[in-house]
């Protein structure tokens, strides 16, 4: 039996449509994504796909193997699976690869990229990014309020075949990537990347001016952001918003969610920034 059969005749109530053409997600858990046709499915936060019924009851729902089996043979029918939630809270521990040396690598991978030397520096001098050892990948990474590295996003310095794209194992996505001001300020810049943020700030002339954040990726699921929902917990001081996402669906459609999410922000000016960035500002109501 594949996933996407299995789903549609035992879970007809946690299929959701997303944005994508025949596509669906979980209503518990957003950032699994199934196609309708072909059955292959991911769970983007897990890093784990497939395409059969039984793959998908063992890595997404916890189902043992023999239970699994016996599930889909309907010689259990009575069987309760776990709960996508206790599911996501098994997660493995937080792993950040050891550093290199020196951030040699890095530093011209980004120089090549478009970013500036100062805005590379700015950030490795405040230890939110570093050079891993092993395969020297770029290393974003995300603290919690005591300045304990939490998240990491790691990005590939090679440009031939696909690149390579992941977040280290046990990552908490409430904290993302963050370039702090030199001072404390008003304004954050949001972010689908922590190169997006790097590349705004060389094209302001490397002005540490504000903060600029990281989503780790967006969602069209309506929900907001955990990373910006973290962010503005912490820092209740904040009263712009700059969402700088992608100029794409997903991009516009997270746009338009945190908008209707942040009811204390009102809205400011839209502008077409460039072909592939779209910029809507936010100004947080009085009152």
């Amino acid at each position: 039996m594949t996933a996407i059969e299995f789903l549609r005749r035992y879970r007809p109530n946690s299929l959701v449509k997303s944005s994508a053409r025949g596509e669906y997600q979980l209503a518990e858990h957003d950032s699994f994504k199934i196609n309708g046709e072909s059955s292959v499915w991911h769970w983007k936060s897990r890093d784990i796909g497939g395409k059969s019924a039984l793959k998908y009851l063992i890595y997404v729902e916890g189902v043992p193997f023999v239970e699994a089996v016996q599930l889909l043979c309907e010689e259990s029918p009575t069987y309760i699976p776990v709960q996508h939630e206790a599911v996501e809270r098994e997660r493995p521990p937080f792993r950040l690869p050891n550093p290199a040396p020196n951030n040699d690598r890095v530093t011209r991978y980004l120089l090549g990229r478009g970013i500036s030397l100062l805005t590379i520096r700015y950030c490795i001098a405040r230890k939110i990014l570093y050079e891993s050892a092993e395969y020297h990948n770029c290393v974003f990474l995300g603290k919690d309020p005591q300045g304990v590295p939490k998240y990491a996003a790691l990005r590939g310095i090679y440009d031939y075949g696909k690149p390579f794209k992941r977040e280290a194992p046990g990552s908490q996505k409430q904290y993302g990537f963050c370039i702090p001001p030199m001072q404390p300020g008003t304004t954050v810049a949001v972010f689908e990347a922590a190169i997006d943020a790097m590349a705004e700030m060389t094209l302001c002339g490397d002005a540490a001016d504000k903060y600029r954040l990281s989503l780790g990726g967006v969602s069209s699921s309506g929900k907001e952001p955990l990373a910006l929902q973290e962010f503005l917990r912490q820092h209740p001081e904040i009263t712009t918003i700059e969402l700088r996402l992608d100029n794409d669906a997903k991009g516009r459609m997270a746009s338009v969610n945190i908008q209707n999410t942040e009811k204390s922000i009102k809205f400011a000016t839209c502008r077409l920034a460039s072909r592939m960035e779209i910029t809507l500002i936010w100004q947080k109501t009085t009152g």
